[in-house]
Order: structure tokens, then sequence, then C-alpha cells
């Protein structure tokens, strides 16, 4: 299939060459299939499909590189007792937290969670994104993050929205092995882990590393044995305190080092050699009401590519929006326009390891991209509760507003 986009007002997107964000104009784009062959002033090929951009801006879809969409229940009643002064960590011990929605989700069956799954995984579109990385977590038994795998991966075959799985059953230690967490350790290396790879289910394994949670020490062998089964490794770090998560990411080479209020200096710097992307997450800062968002200006001193993701889940973050991240990034972080832009589209595409095939408009590239009914990308994290996208194309097919296909 040939796609020829014209009558573009300008497209928006990082540059490699010129190591920046660049705005270009008059221009057109040829599409085949789901790739990009083309982007000059004036392409003359018969296509089968022409799309009349009606002056829009254009960018790439944007990239959720951090999200829990797999879920039953809510915690609303967590969101008010926390908000009245009660402490996360006093709201997990007393059987809540991220243990109150594994209960939930082991007492559902795979049907209903699919559907309500669904929902959540479409509205996702709405706002721009169109990958998103997604975690298990909740199940911490074998059956049950299978379950939750299972319908990630066939989320990804029914929705629009392209879907990376990550296995996370090192999310908590379950209740039966509280007082055994050792034991926890070894069945995932043992027994899920291996089951998991061996069905395909999951591109990535991450950890929460962090205390109360897996040690630097258990987390380093889950992740060691994790890279054994040829998975991908990423990590929730340092969010409450420096656990040697930062470290640890660089240690085991993984693609993304996740949270990071808590990160030291030396593990920022190890970080940095080893190419380890920083994503931040200030959805759940904002979320959870606390003041101390990660300190971004350090990380980048640092030399480190930050993305931004919004940690969407039924505890701590809610946000499926990323121009909102965009804009409590500008805010809170003291990002430019720019950072925010490239948190969420090259820089997040690196953190998943999709580099070459996401998050720029470049020959290559796989086309997707979003069409802004605005006149500056500032426009895009500026307009809160109004949605200015008027068209989305994933893997050259448009997903919304068919009316901008020429009959």
């Amino acid at each position: 299939m040939k796609t020829k986009i014209s009558n573009i007002g300008s497209i928006v997107t990082w540059s490699k060459s010129f190591n920046k964000v660049v705005s270009q104009k008059e221009l057109e784009l040829l599409i085949i299939d789901d790739r990009i062959v083309d982007i000059s002033s004036n392409i003359e090929v018969e296509v089968d499909v022409e799309i009349s951009a009606e002056n829009s801006i254009i960018t790439p879809g944007f990239i959720d590189s951090h999200t829990h969409p797999i879920f039953f229940g809510n915690r609303s009643k967590e969101y008010a007792e926390r908000l009245g002064g009660k402490d996360y960590n006093l709201i997990s011990k007393e059987g809540g937290g991220i243990l109150s929605t594994v209960k939930s989700l082991r007492e559902v069956d795979y049907e209903t969670l699919y559907e309500v799954s669904e929902q959540r995984i479409n509205n996702f579109l709405k706002f721009g994104t169109t990958t998103i990385e997604a975690k298990s977590g909740y199940g911490l038994d074998l059956e049950n993050e299978i379950k939750m795998l299972n319908v990630i991966k066939d989320l990804n075959k029914s929705s629009e929205l392209e879907i990376l799985p990550t296995f996370l059953g090192a999310h908590s230690i379950p209740l039966e092995y509280k007082k055994n967490p050792e034991d926890y350790v070894n069945i995932l290396c043992d027994e899920m882990l291996p089951e998991i790879a061996q069905k395909n289910l999951a591109i990535f394994c991450d950890v929460f590393c962090e205390d109360g949670y897996f040690s630097y020490d258990m987390s380093k062998k889950i992740l060691n044995r994790a890279k054994d089964l040829g998975l991908k490794t990423r990590l929730h770090a340092d969010e409450f305190v420096d656990s040697g998560g930062s470290k640890l990411a660089a240690e085991s080479s993984s693609l993304s080092a996740d949270h990071l209020m808590k990160a030291s200096d030396s593990g920022l710097r190890e970080m940095a050699d080893k190419g380890v992307v920083a994503t931040l997450l200030p959805g759940t800062t904002f979320f959870l009401g606390k003041k101390e968002f990660a300190d971004y200006k350090n990380i980048k001193s640092h030399g480190i590519d930050v993305a931004m993701a919004t940690d969407y889940n039924p505890g701590t973050c809610t946000i499926q929006s990323l121009p909102f991240i965009m804009n409590l990034g500008m805010i809170n972080y003291k990002m430019d326009i720019n950072e925010a832009f490239i948190s969420i589209t090259a820089n997040a595409a690196k953190s998943l390891g999709m580099e070459k095939d996401l998050g720029v408009i470049e020959k290559g590239f796989q086309a997707d991209l979003l069409f802004w009914d605005i006149e500056s990308l500032e426009e895009v994290p500026y307009w809160i509760s109004e949605n200015k996208i008027i068209g989305i194309m994933k893997k050259g097919k448009v997903i919304k507003n068919l009316s901008l296909v020429k009959d």
C-alpha cells in the first residue's frame, strides 16, 4: 500500500542529523505499507491513498514507556486516605497498595480482565499515544502473571495501539512469601521466568528494586536470570531511598532505570557510562501529592538521555495523557518544550530499544504520526483539557478521522 501525505503545515521531529528538534515546512511524505520511504517537497508517484493533512502540524506518535494498565478494580479509597495525610508505605503494610490490586486480579477471570483492560488500552490513543510498554505484576504467581501477559498479548492483536509486554513478577513480595522472600525469588528465577520466556510472553523483565520490595542482591539475581533467558531488562529504581537501583541498571546494561528520585550521583555516572535511559514519572509524584520530584537537571548534567512516561496504574497514577505529562515535566523539572517533546518520542523509543523504528519522522522509520490542529509545538502541553489531535496514523494506517483521506 502506497500512501502520500500532502498539504502539511510542518513536520516537527527530533533530528539525529541536526541533534535537535526541527520544524520543516513545504514537505510531503510517502509511506509504503508501514514505513516512511520518502520525505521531500514534491512527491510525484502513483499512490493507492492520498491524505491531505489540512495544513496541520505532524509529529511522531507518542510512546508511553512505563505503564501498568492490566488490573481489576480501583484504589480510590487509598487515594483519599493519602490526600488525608496517610503514608503510602503504611497503606501497603496494612494490606493496601500493590497487594490489594493483586487480590482483585487473582479473583477475576480472564474474559472480564480482558474486557476492562481493553477500554483502558484504547483510551491511550485518544491522547496521541501510539505505543506503550505494558507490565504484568499484579498476579505474583505463575498462573496469574501468565493471565495478565496473555491479556496483553491478545490486546496487542486486537487494538490499534502497539503494546510491548514486560514481565514484572518482581513487583512486590506476595503475602504468602512475606516471611520467606528468598523463596519467592527462587520461584521467579526457576519457574516463572523460564516458562514466560519459553512462551514468548514478554520482551522485557522489570524489577522493583527498593527497600521493602526487592533488595539489590535479589534484583540482580532476577535480572541476570532474565538476561540468560533472552529478555531485555529495566528497573524501578531509587524511588524512596537510594537502593542501588541506578548502579544495578548500569551493571546489568538495562535499557532504562525508572523513578530515580533518590538516585546517587555515582549511580547516575554509571548509568551515563552504560547508556541507560532515565525514565522519569512526574505524574506519580503529582498524583501522590508529593513535593519532591526527580532532579531532572542533575540527571541531565550527567549526560543521560531522559524519557518521561505516565506510570499509569490503579494506585499511584491514573493519568493516561502524555501531553499532560509534558506539562508536568515543564512545570516541575523546568524542561523546555523540546526536552519535554523528546522525552516522549525519541528518548522514550530508546528506553525500549526501539530507537531505530519509533519516535522520529525519518526515512525507514515506522509511520506512526499525529496530525495536530495547532500552530506550534508549545500548544501540545498547553491545552490541558482540550484535545487538538485531528488525525492519528499507526503503522501507515489512519485510525482516527478518516475524513483526511481523499476519495
